[in-house]
């Protein structure tokens, strides 16, 4: 009698681990509603990688980045790092609230301020190379690249000279304002003027449009009002013309007789 055993036996094989997944539902934009870089966990065509049709201008030292992701999903992302290249030559900073961490949704996009500015000039593009890490996710990357034609300063420079010049209006508009207050004040306790003689600078003003005018429209002050001759010029004037119009009424009856 002949036994038969069968054996079998179940062999432990190691799975592969499985590969990380697309992020989806994640946008990264130039405003809180748009994803020209970013669409959906996939970078768009022209912000793979450096290209010259997509690149900055010098002049251009901020660019603001709109981040959303799905509500749930948005404690899986975290702080975006950056890689220069070349590493020397661009000065990159990034603030705002998608810089610090906070989590992006739909409703309330987080921004990502990029401050870049060329210490030095190149002939080639600067690259800035964009990582968003993703918990448990393929990392959201993405380059964006600026030409620098040319050196540029410190940005605080120009806040500064904004700031001076502020400084100064204001103390010119404080200082002329009190002067005037002054003046009116003098004119009307000191001089006893009134109306608009009392104004600092009108007789300045009057005495300018007298000389435009041709000097043949003069004004009487208050206190000249009671003057015999306020109108001495005027009555002259009047009877000169008189004169000669009964001159000529003489010479018309003569002529006639």
């Amino acid at each position: 009698m002949n036994l038969h055993a069968e054996f079998s036996s179940i062999l432990p094989m190691q799975c592969e681990k499985p590969g990380l997944r697309v992020f989806e539902g994640f946008t990264v934009g130039f405003h809180p509603r748009s994803w020209e870089i970013v669409y959906n966990g996939m970078t768009q065509l022209g912000y793979d990688k450096a290209n010259n049709e997509f690149s900055f201008r010098t002049e251009q030292m901020h660019v603001t980045l709109y981040m959303t992701s799905i509500a749930s999903l948005s404690g899986l992302v975290r702080k975006p790092t950056i890689k220069i290249s070349p590493e020397e030559g661009l000065e990159v900073r990034l603030s705002g609230s998608g810089a610090n961490g906070s989590p992006p949704t739909t409703l309330s996009p987080t921004m990502v301020l990029l401050d870049w500015r060329c210490e030095k000039a190149c002939d080639t593009l600067y690259e800035v190379e964009i990582t968003i890490p993703i918990e448990n996710y393929d990392p959201i990357q993405f380059t964006l690249a600026k030409r620098c034609e040319y050196r540029q300063g410190e940005g605080g420079e120009s806040t500064r000279g904004w700031a001076i010049f502020g400084i100064v209006s204001c103390v010119f508009i404080v200082g002329f304002t009190l002067f005037c207050c002054g003046g009116f004040v003098y004119k009307t306790q000191v001089e006893s003027q009134r109306g608009l003689d009392a104004l600092p600078g009108m007789s300045i003003i009057s005495a300018c449009l007298e000389t435009v005018s041709g000097g043949g429209h003069n004004y009487a002050r208050p206190e000249d009002a009671n003057s015999p001759f306020v109108n001495q010029a005027s009555w002259e004037r009047q009877s000169t013309s008189s004169t000669q119009g009964s001159s000529k009424t003489g010479d018309r009856t003569y002529g006639s007789i």
